[in-house]
């Protein structure tokens, strides 16, 4: 027989055994439900993430059998559809619903995170069919207007309902009352308001069988209805971040089931009741920033792992068999009123313990540490607590916080500290700590923020401290330090901050480390001779303060070139001499020294040389005249080059200093933008100091002016200290012209771009009202309660929609009020969209971490997680919000202004800026209304912090 009779027969043989005996994992679905399959697969958008998320499974050609296609499952014999998942499919049309309603077996159907905008009215009556629906999600959607209503619909089986992160409104009836077998309800995270809905329906249909009731971040107010005991079930209970008020019901006590009860960031009061004793599975309890009083419970169930009661008014000693339950691994009672002392007796599962902002006092007992192996985070600071460092917590191996500043502990360092290898953070600062800063301090080599300042510390500083090669932050002012800086400080490459003024240090002062950023501090000291040239190689400084030194001679000429310095200190000195011409953005303070200002004609000079004020001025006069013929040259010469230049069209690169372009190209679709930008006429701004607006830590921005009128931002971005990806044109090109697609109005994207051998240019719409801090802070602030408000809005807009994106979200690096740009004054843009794009930790001389923000506007958590966040942006744009409504900058005195507010969150009314909320009662109400929302934005811990969407939703409903 022939190869081609034998196969044919093969085939006919296959053919009558399939026909006979069919393969069991072959499809056996209906055809109404392959037909509505393949009507659903022609509904989801084809865009390359949604075919990438489906695997290309969704074809009916290619793969004939649906129950083969990803996230769709079938009953065990393939008879059946029964759970569908369609999360994250960028779904925009509710008319895929309809269909969906025609697969009566479907179980599960989760719609999540997608662009929904609305359910049809008529949707779960026309979706009868669903006797057997357990679970429907169709929350992170973008569901706006009232909650529907499944009352007399046909869902008896429905278990889990979760609409959670939409926009629905409005207040809950009777909408639920026909959701018989309901477990779990999330609604948080919306914008429901009224009175709390408990029970459940307005006829007080029981629900037996509910365990989750979730209605966090929404406007419910009024008290917690003592019918939520109806629920007998519950499990879990999260009503944070509202406005509920009133006392806390004793029926609460009857939840025999409850494990979770949330009830954080509302207006609650009075006594923690105590039929909560009887709740004898609670496993958390959360009720922080509410209003609180009387004692700390101290019959709390003995099951209890996490206990949050931070930002109340509770007042007396902490009780004394507290924190020893053996499950207890997070306490948290700071910023209260407790006194006394700390119970000897502490869980050895603790893993953070926070005490900090009460009246304490005592000793820290020693013992009480000796076994508390899995203790991270302790903070005990801001309190009265007496005695030394408890040797004890050299025990404590895993600890990578440890906080005891503001206290008065006394006596030297604890050798015993050599032991903490994982300590990251350590803060002393505000004691009374004496003798020398040991040579061990070296031992602890993960620190990154070391802060022993304004103690009484004697004696040289430990050449070993240079062993410490993660530290960003240093900080030893105030105490009584003697010696040199030892030279081998210059070792500590991730060293952005250093404090060490007020001692009595003395030359030479030693190279310093490169990467310096925020500031270098060695004012009041004993430092003599000429301002070292060294200084000036820190280009990345923004603050050097060398005042109240015995410094002599003239300002160096080379300390004009430090490209970020916004503040230079030199008063009370011996510097004589005419002062350099520093640029328009630096701050410069000289009172107290015999120096010449060459731009003002005028002498600053030390009120004991005052004999000199003539000869001063005599020179000044001559300064002055000698400038204006020099500057009149300088104008002549740029006059004709530019001329030049003009009439050559730039034919000719040898008469300007332009960058040598590697790459331009327009990325923005506005017909207005692509003809008016020019290239080369934004070459030629960048090379003008003069046009300089703008200077941050990565960018400067210069002003440039087409031929067309038009004015552009041209940002120039920093690649000298090899943190960007050079030689990697065409990758950043692909992350800028992903960027350039972004389309919201208060995001700034890219309209164009030119890379150069060793920079970045980029090309903005032009701000007119330049950045929040100028206008804010600017010393003409024009911002009433209406501009601050649409600010706030805007930016928060332009955070949601960035932590939103579809290919994943983008953080901010530096959120900031520098960072932030109006159009008008009421007219916001979040900036600096890219640096987190095109940044590379790997070819940073330093972590990531030691970049990643201002100082005042990073999330605590960053000294010790090292990575950016959701979370971190909502804290920083949270601090914004506190700015905006108390007229503070982030850095007020010395102190972080979201921890001022925090801890005056009592005192509301006195921390609103005045000049505005005295102008009507509506306006103060609205202010208060969201200094709330910004105290929920910078709470300590991350997992508290509402996201994005969230506060967005909140911002809409403050007025």
């Amino acid at each position: 027989m022939s190869t081609s009779l034998l196969l044919i027969s093969a085939a006919f043989q296959l053919q009558f055994l399939l026909f006979f005996f069919p393969d069991p994992a072959f499809s056996r679905l209906p055809p109404d439900q392959i037909s509505v399959m393949t009507a659903l697969s022609h509904q989801i958008p084809t865009t390359p993430a949604v075919t990438a998320a489906l695997s290309l499974s969704w074809n009916i050609s290619s793969e004939p059998d649906p129950c083969n296609w990803k996230r769709v499952t079938c009953s065990p014999d393939n008879s059946s559809i029964t759970h569908l998942s369609l999360f994250g499919l960028s779904l925009s049309t509710p008319d895929i619903l309809p269909t969906l309603c025609n697969i009566s077996s479907l179980e599960a159907l989760d719609l999540s995170d997608n662009d929904l905008s609305s359910i049809p009215p008529h949707f779960f009556s026309s979706c009868g069919s669903w006797l057997g629906l357990r679970l429907l999600n169709f929350s992170r959607n973008k569901l706006v207007g009232s909650l529907p209503a499944f009352a007399g619909h046909s869902l008896p089986q429905l278990e889990f309902l979760d609409l959670s992160h939409n926009s629905l409104d409005g207040t809950i009836g009777s909408q639920l009352d026909g959701l018989v077998s309901l477990r779990s309800l999330n609604l948080s995270s919306n914008s429901f308001g009224g009175s709390l809905p408990v029970p459940v329906g307005s006829s007080g249909a029981k629900f037996p069988a509910l365990q989750d009731l979730k209605l966090s971040t929404n406007n419910f107010h009024g008290p917690i209805p003592p019918q939520i005991a109806d629920y007998p079930s519950l499990v879990l209970i999260d009503l944070s971040f509202n406005s509920l008020n009133g006392t806390l019901p004793g029926t609460l006590g009857q939840l025999q089931d409850l494990q979770v009860l949330i009830l954080s960031a509302n207006d609650l009061s009075g006594p923690i009741p105590h039929t909560l004793s009887n709740l004898s599975k609670l496993s958390r309890f959360s009720a922080n920033q509410n209003h609180f009083t009387g004692a700390v419970p101290s019959w709390l169930p003995r099951s209890l792992r996490s206990l949050d009661l931070s930002y109340n008014d509770l007042s007396g000693p902490i009780p004394s068999e507290l924190l020893s339950p053996p499950s207890l691994s997070y306490v948290d009672l700071s910023f209260n009123r407790l006194e006394g002392q700390i119970p000897p007796n502490i869980s050895p599962a603790m893993f953070r313990l926070r005490l900090g902002s009460n009246s304490l006092s005592g000793a820290i007992p020693s013992s009480a540490f000796l076994g508390l192996h899995s203790l991270t985070y302790l903070e005990l600071d801001n309190n009265t607590f007496r005695g030394p460092i408890p040797i004890g917590l050299g025990h404590c191996r895993s600890l990578a916080l440890l906080n005891l500043a503001k206290n008065r502990l006394f006596g030297p360092f604890p050798p015993e500290l050599r032991n903490l290898s994982s300590l990251q953070v350590l803060k002393l600062q505000f004691n009374n700590l004496s003798g020398e800063i040991p040579g061990i301090i070296g031992s602890l080599t993960s620190l990154s923020q070391l802060n022993m300042s304004w103690n009484l510390l004697t004696g040289p500083i430990p050449s070993s401290i240079s062993s410490l090669r993660n530290l960003t932050i240093l900080n030893l002012q105030h105490n009584h330090l003697v010696g040199s800086i030892p030279d081998s400080i210059a070792h500590l490459d991730s060293l952005i901050e250093l404090q060490l003024g007020s001692n009595r240090l003395n030359d030479p002062i030693p190279p310093m480390p490169p990467n310096l950023q925020i500031a270098l501090n060695l004012s009041n000291n004993l430092f003599n001779g000429q301002i070292p040239s060294a200084v000036s190689q820190l280009k990345n400084l923004e603050v050097l303060d060398l005042s109240n030194n015995e410094f002599s001679g003239s300002i160096p000429e080379s300390l004009t070139a430090m490209d970020a310095l916004a503040r230079l200190v030199l008063t009370n000195n011996r510097l004589s001499g005419i002062v350099p011409e520093f640029g328009p953005l630096v701050k410069l303070e000289i009172e107290g020294n015999n120096v010449t200002l060459r731009s003002h004609n005028r002498t600053t000079s030390s009120p004991k040389k005052r004999n000199s004020v003539a000869l001063a001025i005599i020179i000044a006069l001559a300064s002055g005249i000698l400038a204006s013929i020099l500057a009149a040259i300088l104008v002549f010469s740029l006059w004709r080059r530019f001329c030049r230049v003009e009439d050559e069209h730039f034919q000719s690169g040898e008469d300007l200093p332009l960058p040598q372009v590697v790459r331009g190209t327009l990325l923005t679709t506005n017909r207005i933008h692509r003809s008016s930008i020019d290239f080369n006429r934004a070459m030629e701004a960048v090379t003008d100091p003069l046009k300089i607006i703008v200077k941050t830590r990565f960018s400067t921005y210069y002003k440039a002016t087409m031929p067309s009128g038009m004015s552009y931002y041209v940002k120039k971005l920093n690649w000298s200290d090899k943190i960007f990806q050079l030689g990697n044109h065409d990758k950043f090109a692909r992350e800028l012209e992903g960027l350039g697609k972004l389309n919201n109005s208060n995001v700034m994207t890219p309209l164009a771009y030119v890379l150069s051998v060793d920079s970045a240019y980029l090309f903005y719409e032009y701000a007119q009202k330049g950045t929040l801090f100028d206008v804010f802070h600017g010393g003409s602030n024009e911002l009433d309660w209406a501009s601050r408000y649409s600010i706030a809005v805007g930016v928060a807009q332009g955070l949601a929609f960035l932590h939103d994106c579809s290919s994943g979200p983008i953080l901010l690096l530096d959120l900031s009020s520098k960072s932030i740009l109006l159009k008008s004054l009421k007219e916001s843009q979040v900036g600096d969209i890219e640096l987190c794009k095109v940044i590379d930790p790997s070819k940073s001389t330093g972590s990531l971490s030691t970049v990643a923000g201002s100082v005042g506007y990073i999330p605590p958590e960053y000294a010790y997680t090292m990575r950016m966040t959701t979370a971190g942006n909502v804290y920083s744009f949270g601090v914004v919000l506190v700015e905006l409504v108390t007229g503070k900058p982030a850095v007020s005195e010395g102190t972080e202004l979201a921890k001022w507010v925090l801890a005056k969150s009592s005192q509301w009314d006195r921390i609103l800026d005045i000049s505005v909320s005295r102008t009507s009662s509506a306006v103060r109400s609205q202010m208060l209304n969201v200094l709330k929302i910004a105290l929920s934005c910078v709470s300590p811990s991350p997992e508290a912090r509402p996201k994005m969407k969230s506060v967005l939703r909140m911002l809409l409903n403050a007025r």
